[in-house]
């Protein structure tokens, strides 16, 4: 398993090289041999996260006396606790989705226009409200667990 995790950390490692090297100095025309390091890079790295979790899924069903002095969680508090983050991750994107359009017009109108600087924040503030709504409903829900 450690064998694994080395495999993809010099996988990363080897990726951030890669993309320091092409930073510094930039290849005009990327040659044959870069698409295959790359590719065999992503084939190497996405097989070893496959095998993470295949061999890590077996130890950790494997280990059922450690997990005794936990907490037990039923399958209605477990789905009841994915329900309660889904509001949290739908307002981040929705959030995110909002806040892009809104951030790159908020940048060209300050660029002609410097004294609208106040207006363009307030409706990225409102953009970005969005993912607040959706903290403050997941953290009602909580309440409703106890």
């Amino acid at each position: 398993m450690y064998w694994l995790i080395g495999l993809i950390t010099l996988s990363v490692l080897g990726l951030i090289g890669v993309g320091v090297t092409l930073q510094l100095q930039p290849v005009p025309r990327p040659r044959r041999w870069l698409r295959g390091v790359l590719g065999t890079n992503v084939f190497v790295f996405v097989g070893g996260l496959v095998g993470i979790l295949f061999l890590g899924a077996q130890e950790v069903l494997a280990q059922t006396g450690a997990a005794a002095g936990a907490t037990e969680i039923s399958t209605g508090l477990g789905l009841a606790l994915i329900g309660i983050g889904v509001p949290t991750g739908l307002a981040a994107i929705g959030a995110g989705i909002a806040v892009g359009p809104v951030g790159a017009a908020s940048l060209a109108i300050i660029a002609e226009k410097p004294e609208m600087f106040g207006r363009t924040l307030i409706y990225l503030g409102l953009a970005e409200g969005i993912a607040i709504y959706g903290l403050v409903v997941t953290i009602l829900l909580l309440g409703k667990i106890g």
